[in-house]
C-alpha cells in the first residue's frame, strides 16, 4: 500500500486551542517495523520518548510539538475537540500534533501502544478543556518553535514543507 501522508487543521474550539497556524500531519503505514519507530524519533532529534496509551479525554499541550507512532493494535483518536476528526490509526501510522492540538482516544484494541516524542525532548505541559486557559494557551502557543527536523524523514520530511511559520 505504501505510505499516504495527509494533512488538515483543526479549530479553535473555545475550550482547545488547537493551533491556528500549523496543520496535523497523518502518515498512514509509515512504519512496517515498530521497532525501529522510537529509533527514528530519537535519530531526528524528536526525543524524551515515550511507550504506552492515549489518555481517554481531551487534552493539549502548550509548551511543544508531539509525534504519536503506533507501536501495536489499533485505536479510534479524536483530533480537535469533540467536533474534531476521528482517525482510525493502526500499528505503523504515525501522527504529528502541533502544540495546542487536542486529542484523546476513543476506544482501542487491547493490544494498542504509541510510542510518544517531542522535538529537542522538550517537556510537555497537560492541559485540559478550559476556556478560562485560552488566552494564556494562545499566546504560549504562538511561541513553540518549529522543530529543524520532521521526526519520521528527517531534513527532508513533509513536516518542514507544511509547517512553515
Amino acid at each position: 500500500m505504501g505510505t499516504q501522508i495527509r494533512s488538515f487543521f483543526a479549530n479553535d474550539t473555545g475550550d482547545i486551542p488547537n493551533n491556528p497556524t500549523l496543520p496535523i500531519i497523518v502518515y498512514q503505514g509509515v512504519f512496517d517495523d515498530n521497532l525501529s519507530m522510537e529509533d527514528q524519533f530519537q535519530q531526528h532529534n524528536w526525543t524524551g520518548t515515550w511507550t504506552g496509551d492515549i489518555y481517554d479525554y481531551h487534552h493539549y499541550h502548550t509548551n511543544t510539538h508531539e509525534v504519536l507512532g503506533v507501536k501495536s493494535g489499533s485505536a479510534t483518536v479524536q483530533i480537535g475537540g469533540d467536533a474534531g476528526e476521528r482517525l482510525e490509526l493502526k500499528a505503523g501510522d504515525v501522527v504529528v500534533l502541533p502544540a495546542g492540538t487536542g486529542h484523546k482516544k476513543i476506544d482501542s484494541s487491547q493490544d494498542f501502544e504509541v510510542v510518544g516524542a517531542y522535538p529537542n525532548g522538550r517537556n510537555p505541559d497537560l492541559k485540559e478543556e478550559d476556556p478560562g486557559v485560552r488566552a494564556q494557551a494562545l499566546s504560549q502557543i504562538k511561541n513553540v518553535p518549529i522543530p529543524e527536523t520532521d521526526p519520521v524523514y528527517g531534513e527532508t520530511g513533509p513536516l518542514l514543507h507544511k509547517w512553515v511559520k
